[in-house]
């Protein structure tokens, strides 16, 4: 067996304030995804199919469903004398008492790791995106190039462009990728048209030198201040093109959009096709007995998992395992975390509902009094919602509240605390 010349680091410390209560007790990474995966799951499928064996991944922010999730890596065949996965959390000793102040400090901090590996070349990954790519062609293209730096980079439109990190790439490989020209983080008016994918791959000493540098300064950010200073040094920085699905995850419209790109005779995400693997035993998956279809039950596009009975009907809706439909309820467009309890007479659409929430009968959700710009209703997890509620379009409902603060009437676009 030979030794990986590749380490893959995942950052996957941060909670995204956009994602709201989904993200109040774990990082974005460790959301659930599609019925029964967590996002983390497409990069360390992807590195599982890629051959990619040595892998650490970098976590601060509410660790332990991430931990709990990801195990001991046996679900994706991380196990071994040369293959396996760390997570590397923040730690103090004589030289540092802080956490992490950004992606590229977690590298920083986590230097002696990378060293005692000896890479021939570090692949850096977000934690928190749906996609499906073959690692191993960028790592060539990097070689091909002689590259101190490959950033993966898809075009998206200019309307997004803020949002990003973009590249304006020259036409030296056509439309397999190019030099970087010009490199701008999140500005208002981007020259470049091509979005870093935060997938990055660097030259070992390149990487250990430009984080050594960095640390003069007050901000430690791969797409704010690495890329930007080895712009300045006139390092050879190339964009490797991507063309394929991208499911941007940042705010409870696009998880929700992603998630709905699941459905459909062609779907956009293809678990399957896409070989993404999951951690069966994280919440005993695996130990869930068939769904259950009541006599009156209608499921149309939809995905229902192991574990559920429904009663009810269930229109363009994932439902995760041990969800409960009761009859008469009709959910729609909706996304419905594990355990989830759906009373009789219940209307939902357009509603992301974390785990464990009890709906009593005749609870309604999304419907159209009040109005607000937000399109997908959100409830936290542990809650229970009483009997006749109604919910309005986009709202948002913080977890486990006390049943006194419950109002007969939440109108579109409020948030209840």
């Amino acid at each position: 067996m030979l030794k990986p010349t590749t380490l893959a680091m995942i950052l996957a410390g941060g909670r995204a304030d956009e994602l709201n209560v989904l993200t109040y007790y774990r990082p974005k990474a460790a959301v659930p995804y599609g019925g029964f995966a967590r996002v983390i799951d497409f990069a360390l499928s992807n590195l599982m199919n890629s051959g990619i064996e040595q892998i650490a991944i970098l976590s601060q922010y509410r660790s332990y469903s991430l931990i709990n999730h990801i195990g001991t890596g046996a679900a994706w065949d991380m196990i071994g004398r040369f293959r396996g996965v760390s997570i590397l959390p923040p730690f103090i000793d004589s030289e540092q008492q802080d956490w992490y102040r950004g992606s590229a400090d977690a590298v920083y901090k986590n230097l002696d790791f990378v060293q005692y590996h000896n890479p021939e070349e570090i692949l850096i990954l977000s934690g928190d995106h749906i996609y499906q790519m073959d690692y191993r062609d960028v790592i060539a293209y990097h070689h091909e190039k002689g590259a101190d730096l490959t950033v993966v980079c898809k075009k998206v439109e200019k309307a997004r462009a803020s949002r990003f990190g973009m590249a304006h790439l020259d036409e030296e490989d056509g439309d397999r990728g190019g030099k970087l020209i010009t490199y701008q983080e999140k500005s208002e008016n981007p020259e470049g048209e091509w979005s870093s994918l935060t997938v990055l791959c660097f030259k070992p000493r390149v990487l250990y030198q430009v984080l050594e540098e960095n640390q003069a300064d007050d901000s430690f950010e791969f797409g704010r201040d690495i890329i930007p200073r080895l712009m300045r040094q006139g390092s050879r920085i190339y964009g490797y093109k991507f063309d394929g699905y991208w499911g941007y995850t940042r705010t409870v419209k696009e998880y929700w959009s992603a998630n709905m790109d699941l459905l459909g005779d062609q779907p956009l995400v293809d678990l399957e096709r896409w070989g993404i693997r999951t951690n069966l035993d994280h919440r005993e998956l695996r130990d869930y007995q068939p769904a259950l279809f009541g006599r009156d039950a209608e499921v149309c596009n939809s995905l229902v998992y192991n574990g559920c009975v429904v009663e009810g009907t269930v229109r363009n809706s994932i439902l995760f395992p041990g969800v409960h439909i009761g009859s008469g309820s009709v959910i729609e467009d909706s996304v419905i975390f594990f355990s989830n309890i759906i009373g009789k007479d219940c209307s939902f659409n357009k509603l992301v509902s974390d785990v464990n929430t009890v709906y009593e009968d005749g609870v309604q959700i999304g419907i159209n009094h009040g109005e607000t710009d937000r399109e997908i209703a959100v409830v936290g997890w542990n809650n229970r919602v009483p009997a006749g509620t109604k919910l309005g379009r986009g709202v948002t409902v913080s977890p486990r509240l006390d049943r006194d603060k419950w109002p007969a009437l939440l109108e579109a676009g409020r948030v209840l605390r």
